[in-house]
């Protein structure tokens, strides 16, 4: 398991946050909005669920989105195993540039699943994924859906956030805070371009090799997607 300080030392070594808005320059915290989130929501209840079926045995959860406290304490306060990797951030590592012989850069996706995401086959009942898919750098998009369901246990429950909308050369991108069972916090963290954007067609393409997927629309230009290993 990954602890708190574990991800925060990879942090530091790797070069710190995305590109802050000028509020965050200056010192000012940008405000933090809520909403209510169906896809969360359901997630919630097939882990509650999980929960209960399980009985004694403890069950584990990986939260691929910048660290939050308060999710920790959610989820540890539910008996679960929390495990943390910030998958934006680490990937920001120059080490995993691998120049080509055109003089161009690559993602070095094997390099980074060397060195993130070990752990051991079906270690984990739920994965959150949140919104990480649109921002990660092409090369690795695949291979880091391939090594989630190698983590995943069978019947497992993985939750992802896609935008909708392209909102533009840049978009805000967000630490979420959960605050209920169906509700988030979103407190942004600067301005970063979206690499891509999702249609369903595309994501029922990317999880193809998982059980089922679940579609919810939300009116602030999310698509949120249950996805069932």
């Amino acid at each position: 398991m990954n602890s708190p300080n574990h991800s925060l030392s990879r942090w530091f070594r790797s070069g710190g946050e995305p590109a802050q808005s000028n509020a965050q320059e200056k010192g000012t915290a940008a405000p933090r909005g809520t909403r209510r989130s169906i896809g969360f929501g359901e997630f919630m209840r097939s882990l509650q669920a999980d929960l209960k079926a399980a009985g004694e045995q403890r069950l584990s959860i990986l939260d691929l989105g910048s660290t939050s406290p308060a999710n920790i304490s959610f989820f540890t306060e539910m008996g679960l195993r929390v495990s943390t990797e910030d998958v934006l951030r680490a990937c920001k590592d120059p080490d995993y540039a691998l120049r080509q012989e055109d003089g161009s850069e690559q993602f070095d996706s094997q390099k980074f699943l060397a060195e993130n995401l070990a752990y051991s086959e079906g270690q984990f009942d739920a994965v959150l994924c949140w919104d990480v898919a649109d921002y990660l750098p092409e090369a690795l998009v695949k291979p880091l859906v391939e090594r989630i369901r190698f983590v995943l246990k069978p019947h497992g429950t993985l939750l992802a956030f896609f935008h909708d909308k392209d909102p533009g050369p840049n978009s805000a991108l967000y630490r979420y805070h959960i605050t209920q069972t169906d509700t988030l916090e979103m407190e942004p963290k600067g301005s970063v371009k979206l690499q891509r954007i999702f249609n369903n067609r595309h994501v029922e393409s990317l999880f193809a090799d998982f059980a089922s997927r679940k579609f919810f629309l939300g009116r602030d230009n999310y698509r949120e997607v249950i996805v069932v290993r």
